[in-house]
């Protein structure tokens, strides 16, 4: 068997350009050239697809790394897979991977960031969407009474460290947000022109588009509280543990006042950055009954609290909610962790009056495959030897970010600052629910897997090809798998475009579908039999 190299590659993620250095969507194919005659010239994947695609055994090989085809870099496995009774424990047999196609198993890499993986991610979105939406309407083993349950939106917002520029629409005239054309105001406009304590000027009259680059970033630079930031993103977490607890207290105050039984709040949260780096929180909260003799019981809340009640606990909550850290040498008394001045709060409905239950589903679902990547930061977790090349004191404003987590965390109540550098200090789940809120991504995946083996195979593949199982709860055997890493990326270039044009095709006849058959359910019945 042929050992693949677990390097990263020196290829770019599309073809006709060459990277020198081994970063998202690297592939593994082998260098033709001594490294001297390496040029920054076009490279074509011609050769390789070619030889691919011309290959006897090609149909076999798309087969094999169909499950991963869409992956910018999957993740390549060796080892042997072997087949046990499932009553007995006894090996009945075993497939290496040396006798498979590349001699390797593919597997996605399963990335939730779009910038890393479009396809990974969009696999993850969706099933946050079905997971944030099942906890407002039931289904997937949710109870379809949770639809009366009192639900609000809300968002959550850090404070300021600090003037950055901003695009702040006063007034919306446009029917979609998402191609909003509308004017803005002016950023930081001011008859008095004042200027910083380091002579730079605190003013800008500019009306920022969508897209600049100088959204998120400080008027001066100096006069911005790095330090500040990071902390205050690293103690997020904290921040929104204390908060939810003093919702729910909030909450059965007011119940034990009206004679009610005590009550819970249920939750889905997506963390997301702005653009100067600080997080933000858009939370969906749900409240219910809870009875302490049957705890993990999904009850409805008692008729005497309101979603007006649920809506002013968080507003409560928002405002009193704060705790100081731990002491620093760089700030003897600790930072105070609280929530900024803007805090918004929408009731959820299912008719979309308010904030419909699609809507939210779909932004939370949206947000939680995003990352830093809106502040113009994207590398891996740093190290001693790599933190230079991202950190800078006097660099820009996503610079100082990591070079203040860097410094921070050099004192041991606050090293989980180095740990998150990377993530400008933030080191929370960008996704997170209560445990009795909805089904778990692991359910989602469960399902998905016991759909794709117990279905029944298209006419283009042979009954002997593709082995379906109805149940797999009564097989009376298990495929086991004993594996090992070998590396990430495809073998060659060729390999992934021709595996990412398949599994393309693929998702258009999917999206092609889906679409015919919204037209038809949109369709009056007498008009489809004309």
């Amino acid at each position: 068997m042929t050992h693949l190299p677990a390097s990263g590659s020196t290829l770019a993620l599309t073809p006709g350009q060459v990277t020198l250095w081994s970063d998202v969507g690297a592939n593994t194919e082998p260098r033709r050239l001594p490294p001297s005659k390496i040029t920054r010239r076009p490279v074509l994947a011609t050769d390789t697809a070619l030889a691919r695609a011309g290959a006897g055994d090609y149909d076999a090989w798309l087969d094999h790394v169909w499950s991963a085809a869409g992956c910018v870099r999957p993740i390549r496995l060796i080892g042997e897979v072997v087949t046990v009774d499932r009553r007995t424990g006894e090996i009945i047999g075993g497939i290496p991977t040396a006798a498979m196609p590349d001699g390797v198993i593919y597997k996605a890499c399963g990335n939730r960031r779009a910038a890393a993986c479009p396809s990974c991610s969009q696999t993850y979105r969706r099933d946050a969407f079905h997971l944030i939406r099942a906890g407002l309407v039931g289904g997937k083993g949710v109870p379809a009474a949770v639809t009366s349950h009192p639900a609000v939106f809300a968002t959550f917002t850090a404070p300021g460290f600090g003037l950055v520029h901003t695009r702040h629409v006063p007034r919306h005239t446009c029917a979609d947000r998402r191609r909003c054309a509308c004017r803005p105001a002016p950023c930081h406009a001011r008859r008095d022109r004042a200027v910083c304590p380091h002579g730079r000027a605190v003013v800008c009259f500019a009306r920022h588009e969508r897209g600049d680059a100088r959204l998120g970033q400080p008027l001066c630079a100096d006069c911005y509280d790095h330090a500040a930031h990071v902390v205050w993103n690293n103690h997020a977490g904290e921040l929104w543990r204390r908060t939810k607890q003093a919702i729910e207290r909030r909450l059965n105050q007011l119940a034990r006042q009206r004679g009610l039984p005590p009550v819970r709040v249920a939750h889905g949260k997506v963390a997301e950055f702005q653009a100067r780096g600080a997080v933000h929180f858009h939370a969906l909260l749900r409240l219910d009954g809870h009875l302490r003799a049957d705890p993990e019981a999904l009850r409805p809340p008692p008729p005497g609290l309101t979603v007006t009640d649920l809506a002013d606990a968080v507003e409560y909550a928002a405002a009193v909610t704060a705790f100081h850290t731990a002491p620093h040498p760089a700030q003897p008394s600790g930072w105070r962790i609280a929530w900024g001045a803007q805090v918004d709060v929408r009731t959820i409905t299912m008719s979309g009056a308010s904030a419909s239950d699609v809507m939210v589903a779909a932004y939370l679902a949206k947000y939680a495959t995003k990352s830093t990547e809106v502040t113009g930061h994207l590398s891996r977790r740093l190290t001693a030897a790599t933190v230079a090349h991202h950190a800078d004191p006097t660099g820009t404003h996503a610079q100082r970010l990591i070079a203040a987590a860097w410094r921070l965390g050099s004192h041991p109540a606050f090293e989980s600052l180095r740990r998150w550098a990377h993530m400008l200090g933030f080191g929370g789940h960008f996704l997170t629910k209560a445990r009795r809120y909805s089904l778990t991504f692991a359910a989602l995946r469960a399902a998905r897997v016991h759909y794709r083996r117990a279905q029944t195979p298209g006419p283009e593949y042979a009954a002997d090809r593709l082995g379906r199982q109805s149940d797999l709860d009564d097989m009376a055997v298990v495929v086991l798998g004993r594996l090992s890493y070998a590396g990430t990326g495809w073998h060659t270039l060729g390999d992934a475009l021709l595996a990412n044009t398949a599994a393309d095709q693929a998702r258009q006849r999917r999206q092609a579908g889906l679409e015919d058959l919204a037209h038809q359910a949109a369709t009056p019945s007498d008009l489809q039999a004309a």
